[in-house]
């Protein structure tokens, strides 16, 4: 058996724990549900975790791994990886013990302040309408929120770091983390993939630099399992931790984009689309295109924050009748709704929805919009509506992106738990104007973080031939034309306009929520 790679990926609800061949086949794998995906908290704003949480994860899934494979298996790996949710921070005294609970992505905490601005930098912003957009990444910094409302703890920081940081830590003794995890708000240089010592993202977070990590590239030795590691969760002693990435960075890495007339979709709780380009560019004015997995590449990327999170929305509130009936037929609430989407007609009886419940970082006042309802419409007609919807949210940044990178995508590679459904797969297909493509596998965002280990190991001379090699082409969805032609007037003549042409009542709705709020 040739080597292996033992990776584990450690999303908002479970962690997954994978061993992969220099094939891309799966030789073994282990899911454990987190119980808590967050501690209980008086204050509905917070999402923390203890600081130990993910690793015991981690050594937990790794034993519940080694129990259902061979002893063969386990002797053929020859690295280790892990990929990460992004901006979920922790800080660390000198001794590089946590000073308090991990802050996750998920939650919702505000500082009070406002950036440190000059007079320049004020008038530069609010001539490209921006204001608000570096106000609120200011205000979402959990640097600022601890700077601000715990100060002594701030005092005996030491460390500011990422969750993959941490865990590469913990895992090693090596406190070390990639460049391409450092996804947050935080002062990094995207283009130049290190720490940043002036520019706007200081302006957001200015953490002084003594406070961060040593950053390495993927592929690099991050340090060895070490030997407390090992007795906690089974991993081989002395095995290498090989630095990889995030867990979208990954998850495009592992549908194989790597060349620029492709683009990743991520249709998870929160959806995206990525491109992987070596030409630095932003997705939108100020907004930074992420260090890629590839050194030297990077990933311009838009997300709907709440994407098919959306879905879970709708179901908790409107869908109590289909969760008795999945219950009884022993199915997801999702295959139940699954038939909804092609009962419906394209366009929803004219009934069109944006997805935007939660601000973006260009559109801090943003919400949701529901256009066309009419007495003929049912609840069928919105959960397709909410489809359509992040459809055509993630059609409009395809668009916007390729304006501002000068490419032209010819093909959607598709991820994330909405691309198991064929149905949401032809619908996106559909909007696109473009072929969809699956990947052989869905644990798409582990395959591309083992494929980066390979590539460390140096079983592969460069990430397009281990991407030949491990990441092979599945279901195909081609787009019904007459039915892109009927999105297209809907999203030329409707769609487009609507968050642009809403913008004041959005600020408006902001004033008066605030005001009812003191």
């Amino acid at each position: 058996m040739g080597p292996l790679v033992m990776t584990f990926d450690v999303g908002s609800q479970s962690v997954r724990a994978i061993i992969v061949d220099k094939d891309g086949n799966i030789q073994g794998s282990y899911k454990l549900a987190y119980k808590e995906i967050c501690l209980p908290s008086s204050n509905p704003d917070y999402a923390e975790q203890d600081p130990r949480f993910y690793y015991d994860m981690i050594c937990q899934a790794s034993i519940g791994l080694k129990n259902t494979v061979s002893a063969s298996v386990m002797e053929s790996v020859k690295a280790v990886s892990i990929t990460c949710i992004r901006d979920t921070v922790l800080i660390l005294d000198k001794d590089h013990k946590p000073l308090r609970n991990i802050i996750t992505w998920m939650d919702r905490r505000r500082a009070s302040g406002l950036p440190k601005l000059s007079l320049f930098k004020k008038a530069v912003l609010a001539l490209v309408g921006l204001t608000d957009s570096i106000n609120m990444l200011y205000k979402d910094s959990f640097y600022n929120w601890i700077r601000e409302n715990e100060p002594e703890l701030w005092e005996k920081t030491d460390k500011f770091v990422m969750l993959p940081g941490y865990l590469n830590y913990l895992l090693t003794g090596v406190l070390k983390d990639a460049v391409a995890n450092q996804v947050g708000h935080i002062p990094l240089n995207n283009r130049k993939r290190a720490w940043m010592k002036k520019g706007f993202s200081r302006c957001v977070a200015d953490i002084p630099i003594k406070n961060l990590i040593d950053l390495v590239e993927t592929g690099e030795v991050i340090g060895y399992i070490n030997a407390q590691t090992a007795a906690c969760s089974g991993i081989p002693e002395g095995l290498p931790l090989i630095a990889t990435g995030p867990d979208k960075a990954c998850e495009a890495l592992g549908l194989s984009v790597t060349t620029r007339e492709k683009a990743a979709i991520s249709l998870g709780t929160a959806a995206s689309i990525q491109f992987v380009t070596p030409r630095y560019f932003e997705p939108s004015p100020f907004i930074p295109a992420f260090p890629s997995i590839i050194p030297g590449y990077f990933n311009g990327e838009d997300q709907i924050y709440r994407g098919y999170w959306i879905v879970r929305w709708f179901i908790e509130n409107f869908c109590h009748q289909e969760v008795e009936i999945a219950k009884s037929r022993g199915c997801e609430v999702e295959d139940v709704l699954e038939s909804y989407l092609s009962e419906i007609p394209a366009g929803c009886d004219g009934l069109v929805m944006t997805p935007n419940m939660h601000p973006g970082m260009t559109n801090p006042h943003t919400k949701s919009i529901m256009v066309g309802l009419t007495d003929i419409h049912t609840k069928k007609h919105i959960y397709k509506a909410i489809v359509e919807g992040i459809n055509f949210e993630l059609y409009h940044a395809m668009k916007r992106m390729e304006r501002r990178s000068g490419q032209k995508i010819k093909v959607l590679y598709a991820g994330g738990g909405g691309s198991r459904s064929d149905t949401v797969l032809q619908i996106l297909s559909n909007v696109f104007g473009l072929p969809v493509k699956r990947t052989q596998t869905n644990e798409t965002t582990a395959i591309g973080s083992s494929l980066a280990a390979f590539v460390g190991l140096g079983e592969f001379k460069t990430y397009d031939q281990a991407a030949s090699s491990m990441i092979h082409d599945g279901k195909v969805f081609y787009p019904d034309m007459k039915a892109h032609a009927l999105y297209m007037n809907i999203y030329n003549g409707v769609y487009k306009n609507l968050e642009k042409s809403n913008r004041f009542y959005f600020r408006r709705l902001s004033k008066i929520l605030l005001l009812t709020q003191r």
